[in-house]
């Protein structure tokens, strides 16, 4: 086995270890509000679960430079953000929301998206996605690179509001198969849901 260390390694080099080890990574796809009013939506896969009591999820947004992300400034000025699942039917109109747009223009417009009104927060949501998770910011750390350029900004938010597709529920679970998630790998690399399967844990 070949043991690395990630201090003598470009951040390049540990940056192709990380997503090419840590698969598959679920794609959030994240709306936020502008203060003029422009709605922005991007994807991350640096996103997971931090707990269900209360209902919280993470999503690290990394900065370039040391400069926020639009969705990570738009997050903490307003305290809010919708989180939609990246599916088979919406992954390529994801994909085209990652353009490098200037913060006047809207992903919606540019990857076809349709805005719809969220309940609980300002933040409007996506008419697309089967699932979304309406946010409020409980936390935003800067993380990484330097205190003057922080190389990230790790987002905690509290689900507010969910809103499910019918097809989707069966006794308060999501059917997996129905929803059709969509996962990152490494580089340009996607993936289906796969097969899956079933281990009993031991008490």
């Amino acid at each position: 086995m070949i043991a690395i260390d990630p201090s003598e390694q470009t951040e390049r080099d540990n940056y192709k270890l990380m997503i090419g080890s840590i698969v598959p990574r679920p794609i959030a796809l994240m709306t936020t509000l502008s203060a003029d009013g422009v709605v922005n939506a991007a994807p991350f896969s640096y996103f997971n679960i931090v707990t269900a009591n209360p209902p919280m999820v993470s999503i690290s947004v990394q900065r370039k430079g040391g400069v926020q992300k639009d969705s990570a400034r738009n997050a903490v000025a307003t305290g809010s953000f919708v989180v939609h699942v990246t599916d088979e039917s919406n992954v390529r109109a994801a994909n085209l929301a990652a353009a490098n747009l200037p913060p006047e223009a809207s992903e919606l417009d540019f990857a076809g998206f349709t805005a719809v009104p969220s309940s609980a927060v300002p933040v409007p949501g996506l008419a697309e996605a089967k699932i979304r998770m309406e946010c409020v910011l409980e936390r935003a750390y800067p993380l990484g690179g330097t205190d003057d350029a922080p190389a990230c900004d790790l987002l905690i938010g509290r689900v507010v509001r969910f809103h499910v597709a019918d097809e989707l529920l069966s006794d308060g679970r999501i059917d997996a198969q129905r929803l059709q998630p969509v996962s990152r790998l490494a580089g340009n690399a996607y993936a289906k849901l796969g097969e899956a399967f079933s281990l009993d844990r031991p008490e």
